[in-house]
This record gives structure tokens, C-alpha cells and sequence, in this order.
């Protein structure tokens, strides 16, 4: 076993901050994950909207990576790409998906299950909008996921468009939007000393119905 790898078996840590008790606990999960979202705004956690986006291809191959939420009511949680892209394309053929929040100076985590469609044009291009100038020339200068020969082509090509465009607007590029994830399941988690955690999960029975269930740490 290489040096890491022992330094690794041999972190811990233990929480202690809250409880997470279903008596405590909205009925709506939506309103729950509101309630923590706004706790860690609150504390000013450093990319407190940050979330791992789990997705599989059609042959059901998963791959993870972190991506931002920039919206979220109950209809579902709304994040931004280039529909091209691995998770586009991922998306695209298979809308089943999941999303991992883990705060973890509050000692939180939340896991949401669901399925994913695209938002509408108009709200894809509502948020391109409002976005800064260089990331919308970034959208158009970089074909997310594919190959690239070397950074001074796509530094070259930031460039030209940045000359093409001059001090127009940029519209949104047709392969970049919105998706939205609908939510057939969440769960809740605190931190609690001795690995002995709370976590509650939150299982859909009908639209705006949820039953909570207490699972083993």
C-alpha cells in the first residue's frame, strides 16, 4: 500500500453540529432543501450551489461531474450546458439522472433521483442573457467534450470571435440550454457522532404526495 493510501485509511472525522428528526423536518422536500440551501448561503460557504451531476450513457455506462445549480422550485432543480457535451448527449439519451449536494461545514448532504428534460428555449435564453460577455464568447469558442490540440487554438479562437462580435449582443449558440431535473426521490443527510447519521428519505407517491422514511446510517 503506497504512502497516500495509508494517510487516507487513516482520516476521520466526527460530526456533531445538528440532528435531522422528522418531526423537525418539512413535509415538502423541496422546502427542506430550501431550508438547508439557505443555511449555507447564509454562512457564506464558497460555491454553496455546486452540485456532482451523476449521469449514464444509453448502454448504461455512469459518469459524475460537478456542475452549478441556478434554479430550483418545485418543478425541479435547473442547471446549464452545451447539449453536445458527454452529460448533453448522456442526457439526451437517457434522461434518468442524479444530483449530490454535500455541504460540508454544515455537515449536510443531499442526494436527488430523478429524470431530466430541457428547459424551454426561452428560459435557455433568458439565462445566456444575463451571463458575463466572455463566458457567452466562451460558449460559442469552445465544443465542450471533444477533442482539443492544444489550448492555443481555443485562446486563438476566443480571440476572433471576441474581434466578430465587437460590442454587439450574443445570442445563444441552438446546442447550448438549460436542463431540468424532476425529483422521484430525495434523501437527507446529518452528519451525527459515530457514523450513526440521520437520513431521512423522501419517496414520491403522487404528484405533491411524499412519505418520509428514516434509513439506517
Amino acid at each position: 500500500m503506497n504512502k497516500v493510501s495509508n494517510v487516507i485509511q487513516k482520516l476521520r472525522e466526527d460530526y456533531s453540529n445538528e440532528v435531522l428528526l422528522e418531526q423537525s423536518a418539512d413535509l415538502s422536500p423541496f422546502k427542506q432543501f430550501e431550508k438547508w440551501m439557505q443555511q449555507a448561503l447564509d454562512t457564506k460557504l464558497k460555491h454553496a450551489n455546486s452540485m456532482t451531476l451523476s449521469t449514464s450513457s444509453k448502454d448504461g455506462y455512469p459518469s459524475s461531474r460537478i456542475v452549478l445549480l441556478k434554479s430550483f422550485d418545485e418543478n425541479g432543480f435547473v442547471f446549464f450546458t452545451n447539449y453536445e457535451s458527454r452529460k448533453g448527449t448522456e442526457l439526451i439519451d437517457n434522461p434518468n439522472a442524479a444530483l449530490n449536494f454535500f455541504w460540508k461545514e454544515l455537515e449536510k448532504q443531499v442526494r436527488i433521483e430523478g429524470t431530466v428534460e430541457k428547459v424551454s428555449e426561452k428560459d435557455s435564453d433568458d439565462y445566456f442573457n444575463i451571463r458575463p460577455r466572455e463566458s457567452q464568447i466562451g460558449t460559442w469558442a469552445s465544443h465542450q467534450s471533444s477533442n482539443l490540440i492544444n489550448r492555443k487554438r481555443l485562446d486563438n479562437k476566443v480571440k476572433e470571435l471576441t474581434e466578430e462580435f465587437g460590442r454587439n449582443p450574443i445570442p445563444r449558440p441552438p446546442y447550448w440550454g438549460g436542463f431540468i431535473l424532476k425529483p422521484s426521490y430525495f434523501e437527507f443527510w446529518q452528519g451525527r457522532p459515530n457514523r450513526l447519521h440521520d437520513r431521512l428519505g423522501y419517496l414520491k407517491n403522487i404528484p405533491g404526495n411524499w412519505r418520509i422514511e428514516r434509513l439506517s446510517p
